[in-house]
């Protein structure tokens, strides 16, 4: 069972990467899904927008998966894989920014990690609360696992599926170069 996966990968790599990365891609939205609505563990800002990558790069790799397996041009898949690479390194760029601002190592963005001490009268209150400020913490890991939090698992997730996306966008290149 495992050497037919292995024999498809060779095959097929365009196909298996877009498979991997739609699988991978959506069971980690799985899991953040499942501490938000089951756990009820809410995301910050910062969580929130490492969530952009996965939603950009899920539904391309499923097209790339229909592309892949009916022809579509080589330029098409490497375009798609480069795009998907592209937006999983910067994911994985904020996934470890976020990661540090959660373990103190640098300050994280004002509006989920500055001082809340200072609130003055309601007036302010209301013009803070407006301007954004949210009340979830940046920079307070909500859960752990192994000292590691859900950011920090993020950061070889992110990695991984930008190396998935190289590993296509590699084959798409290869395939040009034995065509042309």
């Amino acid at each position: 069972m495992t050497t037919d996966y292995l024999i498809l990968a060779r095959e097929k790599p365009q196909l298996s990467a877009a498979a991997v990365i739609v699988v991978v891609g959506a069971l980690g939205i799985a899991i953040v899904y499942f501490f938000q609505y089951v756990l009820l563990i809410l995301p910050c800002p910062l969580c929130l927008e490492q969530r952009i990558a996965f939603y950009f790069s899920i539904p391309l790799a499923a097209l790339l998966w229909l592309g892949a397996k009916h022809g579509a041009s080589r330029k098409v898949l490497l375009l798609g894989f480069l795009m998907i690479m592209l937006a999983m390194l910067w994911n994985t760029g904020l996934a470890a920014y976020h990661a540090g601002v959660e373990w103190k190592w640098w300050p994280g963005p004002n509006d989920c990690s500055g001082p809340i001490n200072r609130f003055g009268d309601a007036r302010d209150i209301m013009n803070q609360l407006q301007n954004r400020i949210s009340l979830i913490r940046c920079d307070e890991a909500a859960w752990r696992f192994l000292g590691i939090s859900l950011a920090g698992y993020d950061v070889p997730l992110s990695f991984f599926l930008a190396m998935v996306a190289a590993w296509g966008a590699r084959a798409s290149l290869g395939e040009r170069k034995r065509a042309g």
